[in-house]
């Protein structure tokens, strides 16, 4: 039985999962007119819905099955977050109320008709003099090698500020949701639906599918295993909308009766383990046989895997 902790109830008595929404980075905001008073509906982009309800204590995920409480909806925002670091991330937001922020007609202009992939399309391939490159080189420890293939594979550019920008792409190939990751930043733009990250380890057609959580494990698990042949590297940035989910059946549609054809790649924590949960469901459903890998050291995901051995060759 799990003994009762006055901080835990607190912080599901005291935050609002509407103020986390507004305060995290990126910020969702309130779409007034089709919100009730009961329901209030919050938008980062089309296709990204996340309802609040039981005012402010719960809410739900209009594109997948997660709901719950202030610490699923962190985790759900963050799945890389332990417990403990959900109750550390909360504490500043005890008793703030939301404030229900609009979109401005600023915001509303800005970039009105370009989708992601319109944005995409001007930005430069990466190089190994830009801020992009040396920071997955330097703070990311990926090797000059893979982020070669990548920039290759044209599924990582340089974006704006020095920001690495990885692409989703569909079964046709077309960019449907750009993630962003920086050293001081961590979102995607506007207006995308995600699919999958794709990253080729050798040439079609693939009889092995390893999804990861964000794109760069994904290029980490890769390094590690060597760029294995007939082997997509992909990664579903986080939690599985409908367009994710359809995304591996389509391409598990071609490995069926295939042994060690799905590799949930997740990180290792509970919130990997959940995903990996959720894969193995998938691929019972399609025919496909299914493998955990698992990052060695708990709480780590395979990033930190490659950051580690990167530290051990330079000896510190």
């Amino acid at each position: 039985m799990t003994s009762y902790d006055p901080e835990i109830e607190r912080l599901r008595a005291e935050v609002s999962c509407a103020t986390l929404l507004e305060r995290l980075p990126t910020p969702w905001l309130l779409d007034r007119a089709e919100s009730t008073k009961n329901c209030l509906k919050y938008r980062r982009g089309p296709g990204e819905v996340i309802i609040v309800n039981h005012g402010g204590r719960g809410w739900w995920d209009a594109q997948s099955d997660a709901k719950g409480d202030v610490f699923d909806l962190a985790q759900h925002l963050d799945p890389g977050l332990n417990f403990g670091q959900v109750r550390k991330l909360l504490r500043p937001f005890i008793g703030l109320a939301p404030a229900f922020p609009q979109a401005s007609r600023r915001r509303r202009r800005e970039f009105p008709d370009a989708t992601p992939a319109e944005r995409w399309e001007p930005r430069p391939p990466l190089r190994p003099t830009s801020p992009g490159w040396q920071y997955l080189a330097l703070d990311r420890g990926l090797p000059d090698l893979i982020l070669k293939a990548a920039t290759a594979a044209d599924v990582l550019r340089e974006g704006a500020y020095g920001s690495p920008w990885f692409a989703h792409r569909d079964e046709t190939g077309r960019v449907t949701h750009v993630e962003i990751r920086a050293q001081n930043y961590k979102g995607s733009l506007a207006g995308g639906v995600k699919t999958l990250f794709r990253f080729p380890g050798g040439d079609p057609p693939f009889s092995r599918l390893v999804v990861a959580e964000a794109p760069i494990d994904a290029l980490s698990i890769a390094v590690i295993e060597q760029c294995q042949p007939h082997t997509l590297y992909a990664a579903t940035g986080g939690g599985m909308g409908p367009a994710t989910i359809a995304a591996i059946e389509q391409l598990l549609a071609g490995m069926a009766g295939q042994a060690d054809a799905f590799c949930s790649a997740t990180d290792a924590n509970s919130a990997g383990d959940l995903y990996a949960a959720r894969h193995r469901e998938i691929a019972e459903k399609a025919g496909v046989g299914f493998v955990r890998l698992r990052p060695p050291i708990e709480n780590a995901d395979w990033n930190d895997i490659i950051k580690q051995q990167a530290q051990q060759r330079n000896g510190s």
